[in-house]
This record gives C-alpha cells, sequence and structure tokens, in this order.
C-alpha cells in the first residue's frame, strides 16, 4: 500500500472536478432525454414530444422523438461514465444542434428569450470534454480506451453536426407534400 504522503494532492481536485463535471452534464441529459422519453421530470413523454416535433416539421415525428430521446439519455449515460467519451460528446452535439435549428434559433441567443445559449453552451461542455479527455475516474481510463485531443473534440463535432445535417434533411424530405406547398 502505498503511502499517501506520496502522491501528488494537487491533482486530486481536478480529478474530482473532471468527474463532477461529466457526471453533472451527462446527467441532466439523461433527466432531458427521460423527460422525453418516459413523461419523467415533468416532461412531455414520447406522444407529447412526437406533437412537438410534428409541429417543429421533424417528420417523421415519432421516429424523431425517439431519436431526440435516445441520444440525449444514451449520450449522457455515456458522458456520465466516462465510457466512449467522443462518441458521446458527438450524440449530444448533433442532438444540441437540431434542437437550435429546430427550436431555438429564431428566437436569437438569449435562452431568457427562449434562444440557443444553453444549447450552445452545452455543446461547448462536451466538445471541451471530449478534447481534455474523461479524465482518471472513467471507464474510458479504466478500459484502457480513452481519446483525448484536438481531432477527437473536432471529429465530435463533426460527426455531431453531420448527424443533425442527416436528421434534418431527412426531415425535409419526409415532410408531406401538403404542408411543403404551404410553407
Amino acid at each position: 500500500m502505498e503511502d499517501l504522503n506520496t502522491h501528488d494532492t494537487s491533482e486530486i481536485p481536478m480529478k474530482l472536478a473532471k468527474l463532477a463535471t461529466r457526471v453533472l452534464i451527462g446527467g441532466l441529459f439523461v433527466g432531458h432525454g427521460t423527460q422525453k422519453l418516459k413523461g419523467w421530470f415533468g416532461g412531455p413523454g414520447i406522444d407529447g414530444l412526437s406533437a412537438g416535433m410534428e409541429a417543429m416539421g421533424m417528420h417523421p415525428p415519432r421516429r424523431n422523438a425517439y431519436a431526440a430521446g435516445i441520444s440525449e439519455t444514451v449520450g449522457g449515460a455515456l458522458l456520465a461514465a466516462g465510457l466512449l467519451t467522443p462518441l458521446a460528446s458527438a450524440s449530444l452535439t448533433g442532438t444540441m444542434l437540431v434542437a437550435i435549428q429546430k427550436a431555438h434559433r429564431a428566437n436569437g441567443p438569449w435562452n431568457a428569450e427562449g434562444g440557443w445559449e444553453y444549447n450552445a453552451v452545452l455543446i461547448a461542455a462536451v466538445l471541451a470534454i471530449a478534447e481534455d479527455g474523461p479524465g482518471e475516474l472513467s471507464l474510458d481510463r479504466l478500459l484502457g480506451t480513452e481519446r483525448e485531443g484536438v481531432g477527437y473534440a473536432l471529429g465530435a463535432a463533426a460527426l455531431g453536426a453531420a448527424a443533425a445535417y442527416g436528421a434534418l434533411e431527412a426531415a425535409r424530405r419526409a415532410t408531406p407534400a401538403a404542408e411543403t406547398q404551404q410553407g
């Protein structure tokens, strides 16, 4: 057993801060996802979110509702655990980019006006975690699968943006003809 005095205790707060950041952000995403999927924490549930997706033109609405809920729930859980961190960051980035485009962009940047500020901060946070890595107190580190660096953050951003573009384009193409003619 190693003597605790031989460890650099200045690293302990940073290890705990990384863990707390991942667990907080990931946990909040799990909460948002389960609001969508199960109606927990005052959320709309899948039926309510499907109606919201319909109103936003995200066709087919139920498929898109499940995609958003699953992406947030699974991506958040992976982020919190520090497992497949770049992939978790990509999933959450993609979901937030779609939310910005379909629900928040028209309202400007400020959250108080229903804008995209909060979503942008979450994207920045998950990409910063992808760049810096999940840290020592993570499943990626435990399993020897930790990936970090600018390339992984850029890859997560690109994959998230590509997924968001794909979801938005698929919804546009699936929009019923009568709605397309009106809009």
